[in-house]
C-alpha cells in the first residue's frame, strides 16, 4: 500500500494551477496527476502538463467529465475564481458525488480548512475551502493566541507583489477580505476579525508580509510567545519560506487609557504583534510570490493527509 496514490485533477491552468502540479509530481507521497483542466488552450500550464504525460482539456469542467481518466479521479482542485467554483462543484459531483474538492478560491462552499488549525475536523469533508493566502498567513497565528488567551478582535494586512497578484487574485479582492474576515473568527476564534490586502508595485518585487494583530484578554506573554512559536515551526513544516520575521511583540493597554474599536466599543488588555515573511519555494512562480506558493503548499498538505486517511481505510 505504501506504493498506492490517488489521483488528483486540478481546474485552472495558472498560475497556482501548475504550481500545485509541479509540487504534486515532485513532493506527494499520496496523489498522483490525473488531468489539467484550463480554458485557454495556448496556457503555459496546459502545455506544460502535456510535456509531463499529464491528460489536458481546454473545455473546462465539462472537458474534464469527458477524459477517460476523470472515472478515476478521487481529488479536484479548484483554482479558477470564486463563482467559477460554484459551478464546478455542482457538475462534478453531480456526476461523481465521493468525489473530494479542494477550493483554493473565495468560495466557501465547504468549511474553511487551515491545516495546522482545524485539518482534523474536516478530513471527511467532501469540499474544503483554503480560504485566501492570507488566511492561510495569518490565521494560525490568531488560533495561537486563542489557545492561550480570550481573542476578542484580531487584524490581519497581507501586503503581497503586484506582479504575483494575477486576474484571478484582483477578481476576487472583495472575497479575499469577506472570506479572510470571517474565517479569522470561525477558525482563528476571535471574537471579530478584519483582514486588509494591500498590492505592492515596488521594484525588484518585494516577498509577501503579513501583520497580525490580536486584542485579547491579559494572559501570560511567554505562554502566547511559545504557542505562536510552536505555531510558526508547524506551519513551516509543508511552507519552508513561512518564518517570524522578528520577536513577538506586545503593549498592555490599560482600562484608564482604553482603545476604541469601531464596532466593538472601548477595549483594555493584552495587544499583540506578529510579524511575518513568507518566501515561495520557486518551484514554478518566483520567490517572491509567498502568497500564491502558500496557498499551494497549504492545498497540497490537506489533500495528502486526506488521502492518506482514505487508503488507510482501504487498505484496512
Amino acid at each position: 500500500m505504501a506504493s498506492e496514490k490517488l489521483k488528483a485533477a486540478i481546474i485552472g491552468s495558472g498560475n497556482i494551477g501548475t504550481d500545485l502540479m509541479i509540487k504534486i509530481m515532485r513532493n506527494s507521497r499520496h496523489l498522483e496527476m490525473a488531468a489539467m483542466v484550463g480554458i485557454d488552450p495556448n496556457s503555459d500550464g496546459l502545455a506544460r502538463a502535456a510535456r509531463l504525460g499529464v491528460a489536458t482539456t481546454h473545455e473546462g469542467a465539462e472537458g474534464l467529465t469527458r477524459l477517460p481518466v476523470f472515472n478515476d479521479v478521487d481529488f479536484v482542485f479548484d483554482a479558477t475564481s470564486a463563482s467559477a467554483h460554484v459551478k464546478n462543484d455542482a457538475l462534478l459531483r453531480k456526476l461523481k458525488p465521493s468525489i473530494r474538492m479542494i477550493d483554493l478560491t473565495p468560495a466557501a462552499i465547504g468549511p474553511y480548512c487551515v491545516p495546522v488549525v482545524n485539518l482534523d475536523a474536516q478530513i471527511d469533508a467532501p469540499n474544503v475551502n483554503m480560504v485566501t493566502c492570507g488566511g492561510q498567513a495569518t490565521i494560525p497565528v490568531v488560533a495561537a493566541v486563542s489557545r492561550v488567551a480570550k481573542v476578542h478582535y484580531a487584524e490581519i494586512v497581507a501586503s503581497i507583489s503586484s506582479k504575483s497578484a494575477g486576474p484571478g487574485t484582483r477578481a476576487n479582492i472583495d472575497e479575499f477580505t469577506e472570506t479572510t474576515s470571517k474565517a479569522i473568527e470561525v477558525v482563528g476564534g476571535a471574537a471579530k476579525g478584519k483582514a486588509i490586502i494591500v498590492l505592492n508595485p515596488a521594484e525588484p518585487p518585494v516577498m509577501m508580509r503579513d501583520t497580525v494583530y490580536t486584542l485579547s484578554e491579559l494572559a501570560d506573554r511567554d505562554a502566547i510567545e511559545k504557542s505562536i512559536e510552536d505555531t510558526v515551526a508547524k506551519v513551516n513544516a509543508y511552507v519552508p519560506g513561512y518564518r517570524l520575521k522578528q520577536k513577538v511583540q506586545f503593549d498592555e493597554i490599560p482600562a484608564n487609557a482604553p482603545l476604541t474599536i469601531p464596532g466593538l466599543g472601548t477595549f483594555s488588555g493584552l495587544k499583540t504583534s506578529v510579524f511575518l515573511e513568507v518566501e515561495g519555494a520557486a518551484h514554478y512562480l518566483p520567490a517572491y510570490a509567498g502568497n500564491l506558493d502558500i496557498m499551494t503548499s497549504a492545498a497540497l498538505a490537506t489533500a495528502e493527509r486526506m488521502a492518506h486517511t482514505l487508503l488507510s481505510v482501504q487498505g484496512a
